[in-house]
């Protein structure tokens, strides 16, 4: 393994940027390629094959020309479908995003939990078998928002999202409002990584407090448990934003924390 990792994080758009932020946090010495599928977005207006289709080769293009050590897969709807197939065609070590189901259900006191996810995550059997498996005992209400993910991408842009939008999308989340503190829903998942792009308007707007679990930071364990323990100093360039789509973009400084300070090429 190079003393200097490149790091591959793939996502259906910029959400993935939520997880970037903790590996380089955790790994800052690593060259970064972060690719947005935005030629594809929103994945969850596709269908199972479709989606398949398209990621599984499209990695494997990526892994041609970029040479990465390691490939993140930072989007829960694609990870749910391909991360088999991507195994199995490519000897690259994946990484993949699931819903935090069970650390949810460990953490909550009331046990109700709601998954906020796109409507594509929440209705997959992978999320189903989750629960079944590792819901303990909990309630949990599966919540698919059709529009949160394309909100977080505006807001990122530096479009404005009215509070109303963003609190419609959360509203079912919250469940068992008349029952008292004690019996109702005191933890989220959030369950597409473009939702923490938004958590400070989401702690906002909730009707009342509950802990919001985003699997960032045990995804970064994860890149860090595959990788070299070896941390150097970062070689320049070290970090390259790409858009399928080709579009250009004025984005670079607005996206420098995601990034550890660094511009993306």
């Amino acid at each position: 393994m190079p003393i200097r990792p490149t790091i591959l994080v793939f996502d259906s758009g910029l959400g993935g940027l939520t997880v970037l932020r903790e590996i380089v946090a955790a790994r800052p010495d690593a060259r970064y390629v972060y690719v947005a599928d935005d030629a594809f977005f929103p994945y969850g207006q596709h269908s199972e094959d479709e989606i398949i289709g398209r990621v599984v080769p499209l990695i494997g293009e990526l892994i041609a020309r970029h040479a990465p050590d390691l490939v993140v897969i930072a989007c829960n709807t694609a990870s749910t479908l391909v991360m088999s197939y991507l195994r199995a065609a490519y000897s690259v070590p994946f990484v993949g995003t699931v819903p935090a189901i069970k650390p949810a259900c460990v953490k909550s006191k009331t046990r109700r939990v709601s998954v906020l996810g796109t409507k594509g995550t929440v209705q997959r059997e992978y999320t189903r078998a989750l629960i079944r498996d590792f819901a303990g005992g909990c309630e949990v209400t599966l919540v698919g928002s059709p529009e949160l993910a394309a909100l977080a991408e505006r807001a990122l842009s530096g479009n404005d999202i009215s509070d109303a939008a963003i609190a419609a999308e959360i509203a079912p989340c919250f469940v068992g409002g008349s029952d008292g503190p004690g019996a109702r829903t005191d933890t989220v998942v959030l369950a597409c990584t473009h939702y923490p792009l938004l958590l400070d308007r989401l702690v906002k707007l909730a009707p009342w407090r509950v802990d919001w679990i985003d699997p960032a930071p045990a995804i970064a364990r994860r890149v860090c448990d595959l990788l070299s323990t070896h941390h150097g100093e970062p070689d320049e360039p070290d970090a390259e934003l790409i858009f399928t789509s080709k579009r250009p973009h004025n984005l670079s400084r607005a996206l420098m924390p995601f990034f550890g300070g660094r511009v993306p090429a």
